[in-house]
């Protein structure tokens, strides 16, 4: 998918964006009334962003307690650095096995002392254990795991600055 260059990007553009990112459900004749265009150029607009991939999809937001996931944890992992030639990297086997595993929201590939950041909901302290030494550690990848707990989000993640 091709990339915009930011210049290509305007003011109305930015504040279009900012909208949608408070709330994705706003109609076009709503967007178009706080913008100052009529809703078909703000559809054209959209598609546009959409397009160049600014626009990445829509997605709505979930409450984890609400569904009784209770606790929330980062994770560090550490992979295995070689393998025999002739078969899968570490790295390839990891994030085909982390699409699969319900509880890893995030999986994020990092620089420094570990390899993964990976952000999980469980329902409690035994799901918790359950994942880490059942799934995690007994993945023929993983070396080792540092876990840090959430005790609140001061800032929970709402999009980026436009």
């Amino acid at each position: 998918m091709h990339k915009s260059p930011p210049e290509a990007i305007d003011r109305i553009d930015r504040k279009l964006l900012a909208l949608l990112q408070t709330d994705a459900r706003l109609t076009q004749e709503r967007l178009a009334e706080q913008i100052g265009l009529s809703a078909s150029a703000v559809q054209r607009r959209i598609r546009r962003l959409e397009q160049i991939g600014v626009l990445e999809g829509y997605r709505a937001i979930v409450s984890p307690r609400a569904l009784g996931l209770s606790l929330s944890a980062l994770l560090n992992v550490r992979l295995e650095k070689h393998r025999a030639s002739n078969q899968r990297s570490p790295q390839e086997v990891f994030r085909a096995a982390v699409q699969g595993w319900p509880e890893v929201v995030e999986c994020l590939a990092m620089t420094g002392e570990m390899d993964y950041l990976l952000r999980v909901h469980v329902q409690d302290m035994e799901h918790y254990a359950h994942f880490v030494l059942e799934t995690l550690l007994k993945h023929e990848s993983v070396e080792d795991v540092k876990s840090s707990f959430v005790l609140t989000e001061v800032k929970p993640y709402t999009g980026v600055p436009v």
